[in-house]
């Protein structure tokens, strides 16, 4: 008896293969991006795409404010063409991250998306900053 799961047949293997070998190229966890953290040298500019209000009210340590508005070629020449960004926001409710990374993208930026923002670092058990460190006005 077909559910609206089974009404629509999953893709072929092959077809499921690329789908999801090419979301890593686009997409981080938070796991993966603390474990880089805590290693001193992650490889990447964790950027948060939130308001200032919101980043100063609690972050991920060692993000940068750059809310998605503010990401414009002026401000991102400070950084050399091939460095890796990786944006969060709020959360999957949220698309902050998404544009954030449209920008970087758009500026010609390597930059994943960290899944799951804010709330699934929480998630997760990490802890928050609260300060105003790491805001680029």
């Amino acid at each position: 008896m077909a559910n609206a799961v089974t009404a629509i047949p999953a893709a072929a293997p092959a077809q499921a293969l690329a789908h999801f070998q090419a979301l890593f190229a686009f997409e981080t966890d938070c796991w993966d991006t603390c474990e880089a953290l805590q290693s001193g040298e992650p490889g990447f500019v964790l950027v948060d795409t939130r308001s200032p209000q919101l980043f100063a009210r609690g972050h991920i340590a060692g993000a940068i404010n750059l809310p998605h508005r503010k990401i414009i070629a002026s401000r991102m020449s400070a950084y050399p063409p091939h460095t890796l960004f990786v944006t969060y926001c709020a959360g999957p409710h949220c698309n902050g991250a998404a544009r954030g990374a449209l920008r970087l993208a758009e500026l010609g930026y390597p930059v994943k998306l960290m899944a799951g923002g804010i709330t699934g670092w929480l998630d997760e058990g990490f802890e928050l900053q609260r300060s105003a460190q790491g805001v680029v006005a």
